[in-house]
């Protein structure tokens, strides 16, 4: 029984780190799920015979909480501080979600590419503006993208430390 809490948490882990990149998943949230299976049901320890502890668990709830919410303000943040709109923040998240017919490159592509249509025909903005104003919007996707990768990552090395 505990293999197998050991292998549900690590495959949580897994899609959690998947689910940092594809938007259909909430990453950090599946991998921090994947460590409540191994507190409550694994009874995991790490190397040095430590169990996980309830203060471990809740500190990391409140990363994923954190980490969650900068993922939603981090893009716009950065649409505007490079001088675009909201319409630049939208066209890149649909030019994402676009883009995830060719992962990575399209969804890399798209996210660019919806900002900038957005821009300049939505917004009526000058090609260089929005140019400008696409290239903010997909770096604050590309932080926050980073920030969730980071976050399921280390949760998933503690899974695999806890669970063997």
């Amino acid at each position: 029984m505990e293999t197998f809490i050991a292998i549900l948490a690590i495959i949580l882990g897994i899609v959690g780190i998947v689910g940092s990149i594809a938007p259909a998943l909430p990453g950090p949230p599946l991998s921090w799920v994947g460590m409540l299976v191994l507190y409550i049901w694994g009874a995991g320890a790490n190397g040095a015979g430590d169990p996980m502890t309830t203060k471990f668990l809740l500190v990391w709830l409140a990363i994923v909480i954190v980490v969650s919410l900068l993922d939603y303000v981090v893009p716009a943040y950065f649409t505007k501080l490079t001088g675009g709109s909201k319409y630049g923040s939208w066209g890149a998240v649909i030019g994402l979600f676009v883009g995830l017919i060719y992962p990575p490159i399209g969804m890399i592509m798209g996210s660019l590419l919806g900002a900038f249509a957005a821009e300049l025909l939505l917004a009526n903005k000058p090609a260089i503006s929005s140019l400008k104003s696409a290239f903010g919007a997909f770096l604050g996707f590309l932080f926050g993208t980073g920030l969730k990768l980071i976050c399921s990552a280390v949760m998933l090395f503690y899974i695999i430390v806890y669970a063997f």
